[in-house]
């Protein structure tokens, strides 16, 4: 048992812990990417439009505002934290159980052939997805050394982009193959027999939690009643902050597959389009394993710059080599992208790898440099046509990946005693998932998904304040990071 800042640790290993967490951290990421595959599943299959086939997103990532809202008032109304008091690895366990409930209402939904009953079964897997962050995320910070807070949340938000990396290509094969019907088509009851599959996983993974003796943490300080946490100004620029960045990049994954589907794009059949959700979400697994190392200040400068070539070789060809899998009428063949195109994402990767050098192994220099970049591929994507376009927009992914961990670490430095509480606020921003694809569905049927995207644009504009100024606390020993 050990002390550190008021908060008692008992239980095994950290290195356990933070092992069996990151294959949360995987299962959400893989969960969350279906909404993706769900917009423009649902939109043929209800025959909808874009703002109302953009209504997956607003129940999923509704549940993340009131959900957290909810947690927020209840720790503000008593004084004190509900995962104080079930502990970290009870409050998993109750999310995983609820996320596994959602899943397997998609078969009732199924069954009634509603689009709102979908929507309803998407909310209750959302509120177990949102409750598995406010505890999942201050779990990771906290087991380990505040400096390497960033580190780790980044390795495990990278094994969560390995999910929604694959996801998208699980989802492909269990929807557009496996479970469709008898006459090829994608089907209502094919997709809930696809979540019945993911409702038995979340479900399983309940059980090992549930056995497994995981780290616990008791936070020992007092807390009074109200809603003193809101006195931290960087704690609400980062609740801002985590707005506007969970909304651009959930509005870019959202429409994506019909970005590239547009004639003057791509021009892909949906299908094929789908496939290159990998690599936009793939981008946010290379960029999140890469800040691993680059914000590690405990290995040399030499280490880490082979540490993150290497890591950046490796992922991308396995990203080439899951998503040159198909299945065809004949069985699995294996067509990766064309030769142009890998020497394309390969540069992007570079440009990557430049930009983490630019960022020196800051947080918050990081996000300033990486939100720039987003900038300038957001632009080109708007004002160019075919194969610039395309890549363009899914190099976002890369620039992408260090938001989350790096705006949550800064905005909940010197919390202490409010350290859950904050994290709840900054969950419950997550609802720009919901708000700002709804805004840009908006801008697609009055002119045109190239257009909209001005809309993510003016969401990095303010990440790039938030990496300016809006982290700072006023301690020079935490602003240092």
């Amino acid at each position: 048992m050990s002390t550190k800042a008021g908060v008692v640790i008992k239980g095994t290993s950290a290195k356990t812990g933070f092992r069996l967490l990151t294959a949360l951290f995987f299962m959400w990421g893989f969960i969350t990417v279906m909404n993706d595959l769900l917009i423009n599943t649902f939109k043929g299959i209800f025959e909808l439009t874009a703002q109302q086939s953009s209504a997956v997103q607003m129940a999923f990532f509704g549940a993340f505002f009131i959900v957290s809202l909810c947690y927020f008032l209840i720790s503000a109304i008593s004084g004190k934290d509900p995962v104080n008091l079930i502990g970290y690895a009870n409050g998993m366990v109750i999310a995983l159980v609820i996320c596994g409930i959602g899943c397997l209402l998609f078969y009732q939904a199924a069954n009634s052939h509603l689009y709102s009953d979908f929507l309803r079964a998407l909310f209750i897997l959302a509120t177990g997805v949102t409750f598995l962050q406010i505890c999942a995320n201050p779990y990771a910070a906290i087991l380990g050394p505040v400096s390497q807070a960033s580190a780790r949340l980044n390795l495990a938000q990278g094994l969560n982009s390995l999910g929604t990396t694959i996801g998208p290509l699980i989802g492909l094969f269990l929807i557009y193959k496996l479970f469709a019907d008898g006459t090829g088509q994608v089907s209502a009851l094919g997709i809930a027999k696809a979540y019945l599959i993911y409702g038995g996983i979340f479900l399983l993974l309940a059980v090992i939690v549930f056995f497994k003796k995981l780290p616990t943490f008791e936070n020992k300080l007092f807390r009074s009643k109200g809603i003193g946490v809101l006195r931290f100004p960087h704690l609400l620029y980062g609740v801002l902050a985590i707005f506007f960045y969970v909304g651009a990049e959930v509005s870019v994954g959202s429409w994506l597959v019909e970005f590239i589907k547009s004639p003057d794009i791509g021009g892909l059949p949906e299908d094929e389009a789908t496939y290159f959700l990998s690599f936009f979400w793939g981008g946010l697994m290379i960029g999140r394993l890469l800040a691993t190392f680059s914000l590690d200040d405990r290995i040399s400068s030499k280490k880490r710059i082979v540490s993150m070539l290497s890591i950046a070789i490796l992922v991308f060809f396995f990203i080439w080599a899951i998503t040159g899998l198909k299945w065809q009428a004949d069985g699995l063949t294996f067509s990766p992208i064309a030769v142009s195109n890998v020497f394309t994402y390969l540069g992007m990767i570079a440009l990557c790898l430049f930009a983490f050098q630019l960022g020196k192994g800051k947080a918050s220099r990081s996000l300033v440099v990486f939100a720039a970049f987003n900038i300038f591929l957001l632009i080109i994507a708007i004002i160019s046509k075919g194969q610039v376009a395309v890549w363009a927009l899914i190099g976002t992914g890369l620039f992408f990946s260090v938001g989350w961990s790096n705006i949550f670490t800064l905005s909940i430095r010197g919390l202490g005693e409010y350290t859950s509480q904050g994290s709840s606020l900054l969950v419950m921003a997550i609802v720009g998932g919901a708000l700002i694809p709804r805004v840009q569905a908006y801008l697609i049927d009055a002119y045109s998904v190239q257009f909209s995207l001005i809309v993510p644009i003016i969401c990095m504009i303010y990440i790039l304040f938030f990496g300016f100024r809006g982290f700072k606390t006023g301690d020079q020993e935490l602003d240092r990071y």
